[in-house]
């Protein structure tokens, strides 16, 4: 796994070329830098001969300032009531980039600041556009670069951030080989060697179909193929001190999805070894508290690695496999395996969740197309009853917008459930429909409503003996950066938005 090292700078020095800064990138107005005089003297100068100015990302020549280069990126106007904090990551990735390519390899990133609490955490999400810019996947040879910045206080708390986001990135971004469930794994206990996060696999495939029997009927197929069988990663962070939060996470981790015997046909199966962004952006927030180590929480993880392959062994549909929860599921679609990989990781997740205070539960997955029919390019939050009777969501949603990962909040509902009711005596739950998620009504909050029941949740809900809040993400349109769903970037939403909400900020 590469870093980026964020380094805070003197002001003074870095700006005028002693401090090692080889281009200066101005983030937002340049003429609203009143403590930098030099530099809006530069920008008016500019503008009398450049209309582009304060209106398009460019660079400038700028003799006595650091590396002799000014990059100037501008959010455009930040006063519509409709505009967000994203504003700062895409000016601050087009900023770095024009950086990156005139060859600057320590850029320096000045924010301008506005008082609107839509941007309270400006330059922390322009620091993020920045790391999205320069990051490199693991498998490129690329550059070594240390971003500086000005005016940032929680370093450690960016550095670690931005780590945990590579490591999304790493893991979602591998191709099907590369990021097949053992490889997966390996990177895991690489990643978590020496750290504050212990890190545990199950690769046994006795104890797997055993103890993951839905999962396990996923990987089916591919048990007899060494390098793709199934796995379980298990990670855990406990904080020092007293613990005030507990947290339990699933992430879906298919490491390629061929729809199974429900095959994907007319093109459908390109850019499906990105269906394991949930497993991956889990990965990375553990490694985010692995170098962040903050008190009084407790984070378990499980990420259910799987690959959905076809052939003689492949499950089909109409077969009735009996969840690690004891409910027995009817197989609706082959296509619709990443609920089946969640019931069982959150069924054991919930047997983790005894003698704890105000456990929460998530599951993290790129579940359904219809979530991007639905919302675009947005995650959405779907709550258990106990975690809206806190308003875990709304809380969840409004954090998100301000760190420019920017969720939707969704409904489970009573025709949910209807949805997946057992079709005949033998079964409990029909794991779906045989559609398409995108052209089914309601195809992304439905799945909850499985999820609910397959994994035992259902036995703890508002009056139970044991109430457990339980929020499901649906990162499918989110995951990978919009321009390019089937090759792009990965994105590591929602890493920053999770942080963010188990730290209170």
């Amino acid at each position: 796994m590469s870093k980026l090292l964020i380094v805070k700078a003197d002001q003074e020095e870095a700006l005028f070329g002693d401090g090692g800064w080889d281009a200066v990138v101005v983030v937002g107005d340049a003429n609203g830098l009143e403590s930098h005089p030099e530099i809006g003297q530069l920008v008016a100068h500019a503008a009398h001969v450049d209309a582009r100015i304060g209106k398009e990302p460019l660079m400038l020549m700028a003799p006595g300032l650091a590396g002799g280069r000014l990059v100037l990126a501008p959010t455009g106007d930040l006063d519509n009531e409709y505009e967000d904090v994203r504003r700062f990551a895409e000016a601050a990735q087009a900023g770095i980039g024009i950086a990156l390519r005139a060859g600057a390899r320590a850029p320096l990133l000045l924010v301008s600041g506005n008082d609107d609490l839509r941007y309270s955490q400006a330059l922390e999400v322009a620091l993020m556009g920045a790391g999205h810019e320069i990051y490199t996947p693991f498998d490129v040879s690329g550059p070594e670069v240390t971003l500086g910045v000005l005016g940032l206080d929680e370093v450690a708390r960016v550095n670690a951030l931005e780590n945990g986001r590579i490591a999304a990135r790493d893991l979602c971004g591998g191709d099907p080989e590369q990021m097949a469930p053992p490889a997966f794994a390996d990177y895991c206990v690489e990643l978590f060697s020496d750290t504050a996060v212990s890190v545990s696999v199950i690769d046994d495939p006795d104890t797997l179909k055993a103890d993951y029997p839905l999962l396990s009927a996923v990987a089916r197929a591919s048990f007899a193929v060494e390098r793709h069988a199934p796995r379980v990663v298990r990670l855990e962070y406990v904080g020092e001190g007293v613990i005030s939060r507990n947290w339990f996470l699933a992430g879906k981790g298919v490491t390629f999805d061929t729809g199974g015997a429900d095959l994907k046909i007319g093109g459908a199966m390109a850019g499906m070894s990105r269906d394991k962004g949930g497993a991956a952006a889990v990965a990375g927030l553990m490694a985010t508290l692995a170098q962040l180590k903050p008190k009084g929480v407790r984070v378990v993880a499980e990420l259910g690695l799987v690959r959905n392959s076809i052939g003689s062994e492949a499950f089909v549909p109409d077969e009735i496999i009996e969840s690690h929860a004891g409910v027995k599921v009817r197989i609706g679609n082959t296509d619709a395996e990443g609920r089946l990989v969640l019931a069982d990781v959150l069924s054991h997740l919930r047997e983790s969740v005894n003698g704890c205070e105000n456990p929460v539960m998530f599951s993290l997955a790129t579940l359904t197309g219809h979530v991007g029919r639905a919302y675009g390019p947005y995650s959405a939050v779907i709550e258990n009853g106990v975690a809206r009777g806190q308003a875990l969501g709304g809380q969840l949603q409004m954090v998100s917008e301000i760190w420019g990962e920017p969720f939707e909040l969704s409904r489970l509902r009573r025709e949910d459930f209807a949805q997946v009711a057992a079709r005949s005596p033998s079964e409990r739950l029909l794991s779906s429909n045989n559609g398409a998620s995108v052209n089914i009504s309601r195809g992304h909050q439905f799945p909850m409503a499985f999820l609910v029941q397959a994994s035992g949740l259902d036995q703890h809900g508002l009056g139970s003996d044991q109430p457990i809040a339980y929020l499901h993400l649906d990162i499918a349109a989110s995951s990978v950066e919009k321009r390019d769903p089937l090759y792009g970037q990965p994105t590591a939403v929602p890493v920053a938005t999770l942080l963010a909400n188990l730290l209170d900020h």
